[in-house]
């Protein structure tokens, strides 16, 4: 229930403060004076699109808060689920917008995505506005008041687990026969693609191995040359490097005895020595390695160059592209074959599936038939009590014959206000003041099986007048009885009679400009808005009397 309202610089708003009472409230006001704008602020709580535009001129932010008293409903699961702190005394939701066009939600001070906030809000709000009953065109919105009281929530959402099984492996089905369908149009082009790559005999690391030997046979009578060179310069009986130092060796060995440090030099000449007589031996024996075959080089090199024709062919860099590529294909080849009992065994999963859906989908229509005429006993009822005593209603619950997210009806809700006119669509046949009855009396029927903490009706009582409007204000009067609080915004002072609490809406000038107020009227000031209603500006003596006696009644 809703204890609570704070709004600060919300469009022709500067500051509103207001408590609100369990029960029926009224809200009036003259057209224009801000009733449409406390509306838009509540829509911005219940997780609406904001606007910075609806911020007060000359403000840099706008704060919108309510108070939620929730003891009576069990909504803790929810603050539980998304780790938000529960307090069934006192839950505030807190909306803000800056000039900048950011927005913040919290709930009980945690700050919250805007999705979030609308989940909330519409499990404590239902704001129902005039717009709302075009609704009555829309088949979800029947099918939702069917199943409401049909309180099938819980085998609609085993229906919807299984659908969604059901639809998953449709789309998987569907995609696997154009998958298969598609291959096997390009079956011989696969084959053809997988044979040449396996006939390669493409080995990984072949090609950095080939194209090193490449390189190496390329060059060498160059590398033969130098390893002569180095091989003589090293070793040649002459002038080798190997003699020479032996020789210089052999000279310093002499003078050890007579010449300190002289066996230090010997030591080095010596390990000089060995590294020398380690690389001409090793410079030796890659020359006598090196043989240049021109057919083996030309093997080579027509083995790289079937490399690169199949890397440039198949758009690949490098060797182990080719290899996983021909892994690829040969697991589509794979699969082509085996595609068969894939295929099968998706069917027969589909058809186990569509089965437990039609179970389901049965068991649903049945219940809703069953609320159906539920719904026209207590639609005629309360339609001729609200001044329609010739009136048909039936709701109708098609098989469509085809499955969906609901299930496989379509609700249609026929309606005629007269004996002679034959049954039709009701948002084709109904005027706007038999819509606004019909809504009024649907959501009466409802609110018994949902538990909605606060219920706002903005203008309801379009089209409507006299004993008609009586009537709608003692059903939202019995609403508000329920455990449950209902406002209605309007403009008829048998409405607003029948009100246990009534505000009004005003606009009031001040050194700032223009600005909208709205306060809980007392007594007296309750019998001369009522008058007001009655009798327009100048309120007679007739009209105080007449507003008394409505509000005694």
């Amino acid at each position: 229930m809703l204890t609570q309202l704070y709004i600060k610089n919300f469009t022709l708003i500067d500051t509103l403060d207001i408590d609100f009472r369990p029960g029926f409230s009224v809200i009036t006001g003259e057209t224009g004076a801000g009733k449409s704008i406390i509306l838009g602020a509540i829509g911005l709580l219940l997780g609406q699109r904001a606007d910075s535009k609806t911020i007060k001129h000359g403000a840099e932010k706008c704060v919108i808060e309510a108070h939620f008293e929730l003891s009576h409903y069990d909504m803790k699961s929810f603050f539980t689920e998304n780790d938000i702190e529960y307090d069934a005394s006192d839950c505030i939701i807190r909306r803000e917008l800056t000039t900048s066009g950011k927005s913040r939600a919290f709930i009980n001070d945690t700050p919250v995505a805007l999705t979030m906030l609308k989940e909330l809000g519409d499990r404590l709000v239902d704001i129902h506005s005039q717009h709302q009953n075009l609704l009555l065109n829309k088949h979800d919105f029947q099918l939702n008041i069917v199943d409401i009281i049909a309180q099938d929530n819980e085998h609609l959402k085993t229906y919807n687990n299984i659908y969604k099984l059901y639809y998953e492996t449709e789309q998987q089905l569907d995609k696997l026969r154009h998958e298969i369908e598609q291959s096997r149009q390009n079956l011989d082009f696969l084959q053809f693609q997988y044979e040449e790559l396996t006939n390669a005999n493409l080995i990984s690391g072949e090609q950095e191995e080939l194209e090193a030997t490449s390189e190496k046979m390329s060059h060498a009578e160059e590398i033969k040359t130098a390893l002569y060179n180095s091989s003589n310069n090293l070793s040649g009986d002459q002038c080798g490097a190997v003699k020479s130092i032996r020789k210089a060796q052999n000279e310093i060995n002499r003078i050890t005895n007579v010449m300190p440090g002289a066996s230090e030099l010997a030591r080095r000449l010596n390990t000089a020595y060995i590294e020398l007589k380690d690389i001409s031996e090793e410079v030796e024996s890659m020359l006598v390695d090196i043989a240049f075959d021109p057919s083996e080089l030309d093997d080579v090199n027509n083995r790289l160059d079937r490399i690169y024709d199949l890397q440039k062919k198949y758009r690949c860099n490098n060797i182990n592209e080719l290899i996983s590529l021909r892994e690829g294909l040969k697991r589509k080849l794979s699969d082509i074959e085996n595609s068969d009992d894939t295929l099968n065994e998706l069917e027969a999963q589909l058809s186990q599936y569509r089965k437990d859906c039609q179970h389901h989908a049965d068991i649903l229509t049945a219940l809703r038939k069953k609320a159906a005429t539920v719904i026209e006993k207590e639609m005629l009822s309360r339609l001729i009590s609200l001044g329609m005593p010739n009136i048909r209603f039936k709701v109708e619950v098609i098989n469509s014959g085809s499955l969906s997210s609901n299930g496989q009806d379509k609700v249609s809700m026929m309606f005629s206000a007269n004996t002679s006119t034959p049954m039709q669509p009701i948002a084709q046949v109904a005027s706007g003041g038999e819509i606004a009855r019909v809504m009024l009396a649907m959501k009466a029927m409802i609110s018994g099986a949902v538990k909605l903490p606060t219920i706002i009706f903005d203008e309801i009582d379009t089209g409507v007048s006299g004993k008609i409007a009586e009537k709608m204000a003692e059903i939202m009067y019995e609403m508000g009885g329920q455990g449950r609080q209902v406002i209605s915004i309007t403009h008829l002072p048998q409405i607003a009679a029948k009100g246990t609490s009534h505000y009004k809406v005003f606009k009031e000038e001040t050194n700032n400009g223009t600005t909208s107020r709205m306060q809980l009227l007392t007594a007296d000031e309750r019998i001369n808005e009522i008058a007001q209603m009655l009798s327009g500006s100048d309120i007679s003596e007739a009209a105080i009397n007449n507003a008394k006696e409505l509000l005694r009644n």
